[in-house]
């Protein structure tokens, strides 16, 4: 009988890389034996060195790195467990799409020919733009976290 995982696990971040790179990506090492090393139920665990190994054949495949998110989401319901108060739906929608808008706004701007550099993106304005689609994902993951311990 398989065995039903939550979203934020290891096992399941893994399944999502192995499922959509469709490919071996650590040599050596079967799909079998990576997602049994994902099995918090089993002695044998995941290297870090695979793990990123991983995450980084999704990225250079324009995917997501799936164990990244994993580890985060995990974190993040960590600290929502030590929050006295826990966030409401609606309020995070909101500021999501708040943030969302912020993003837009940083990336037209970094777009516009009257911009440092024209409609070229320079480093200040890439800086910009990464820093508001980490308060995006932050966001996202903080969204996924409410919906899971509703």
């Amino acid at each position: 009988m398989a065995k039903i995982r939550e979203i934020s696990s290891i096992e399941r971040g893994l399944s999502e890389a192995i499922k959509n790179l469709k490919s071996q990506v650590i040599e050596g090492k079967s799909e079998s034996f990576i997602r049994k090393c994902s099995d918090p139920d089993l002695d044998q665990q995941l290297d870090h060195k695979d793990a990123v190994k991983i995450d980084k054949a999704c990225v250079e495949r324009g995917l997501t790195p799936y164990l990244l998110r994993a580890h985060e989401y995990i974190i993040l319901k960590e600290l929502k467990n030590t929050k006295a108060n826990p966030e409401d739906l609606s309020d995070l929608l909101i500021k999501f799409t708040i943030l969302h808008g912020q993003l837009m706004d940083v990336i037209n701007s970094a777009k516009n020919p009257d911009g440092h550099k024209g409609e070229n993106i320079s480093s200040v304005e890439k800086k910009e733009i990464f820093e508001t689609f980490e308060a995006l994902e932050h966001k996202i993951l903080k969204i996924k976290t409410t919906i899971e311990n509703s």
